[in-house]
């Protein structure tokens, strides 16, 4: 299999016209006719990951988030006067990895959309999206559950995707309709009002947002961004097996501590 063939099948899996016009999917740096002769799946196209994947082996490194959206302006070891995007791909170059990234064409999928309810016991019905037509292609989910608080809410996402969420309304408030949206809420909070939900669980949002969506009666979970996306490279894991590759040449990549708070930074003390 070559690098180009491997970017086929997932695009065939991942529209390429699933992405938001400003995204920058698939290829970004590497050879399109190599061949594939290991795959390392990650969040990031970080130089880290980069360095990770071809010490496994790996001549491809698949990713949600792409290494760049808008291209540096130079490709140079790492330093502080460049992007980390610089780094990463002066580093994928040298080292011969070609870069994937299935982004906002990822997030669009069914798969993902699923995803993220079934970690806490839900299945969702449609997208945030487009709520109305379950057979579109649309960002987030929307589920109706069992009634709970936000409280018991908050604490199955905090099992199923770990660290501490910090969380906008009532703890007691009454909890039957959930929105799920990987990544930033932007203002998909205004979709989830408007097709009722009581709860939206997301990766980060802004203050003015999240405190206008808890007085109105929705609350809000923040996993943090990360958390809330990394379930995705198990759907990307599975892509590249169903494209061909083989699984003793695929390599997950784990989710670094990225950042801390001081209450978590105390805990990993005690």
């Amino acid at each position: 299999m070559l690098v180009r063939d491997l970017e086929r099948a997932l695009f065939d899996r991942f529209p390429a016209q699933d992405a938001e016009s400003w995204d920058h999917v698939g290829l970004s740096v590497g050879d399109p006719g190599a061949a594939v002769t290991g795959v390392a799946v990650a969040l990031d196209a970080t130089e880290r990951n980069v360095r990770t994947a071809a010490d496994r082996g790996a001549n491809v490194l698949l990713t949600h988030h792409p290494v760049y959206i808008k291209a540096p302006d130079a490709f140079t070891p790492a330093d502080a006067m460049h992007p980390s995007s610089s780094a990463a791909i002066y580093t994928a170059a040298r080292r011969d990895v070609s870069i994937l990234s299935f982004h906002t064409n990822l997030d669009r999928s069914h798969e993902v959309r699923e995803l993220l309810p079934s970690l806490v016991g839900m299945q969702a019905a449609s997208s945030l999206e487009y709520p109305s037509d379950p057979t579109a292609h649309g960002l987030g989910s929307v589920c109706t559950c069992a009634p709970r608080t936000l409280g018991e809410l908050a604490a199955a996402c905090a099992g199923a995707f770990g660290g501490a969420p910090r969380v906008w309304g009532d703890p007691d408030a009454a909890v039957e309709r959930v929105a799920f949206l990987g990544g930033s809420l932007g203002s998909f909070g205004e979709d989830a009002m408007r097709w009722g939900a009581q709860a939206i669980v997301c990766g980060e949002g802004g203050y003015h947002v999240c405190q206008d969506l808890a007085i109105r009666g929705c609350g809000v979970i923040l996993l943090g961004h990360d958390r809330s996306e990394d379930p995705f490279t198990a759907i990307l894991m599975n892509a590249a097996i169903s494209a061909g590759v083989d699984d003793a040449v695929l390599h997950r990549i784990g989710l670094p501590h990225q950042w801390w708070t001081v209450s978590t930074k105390e805990q990993e003390r005690s």
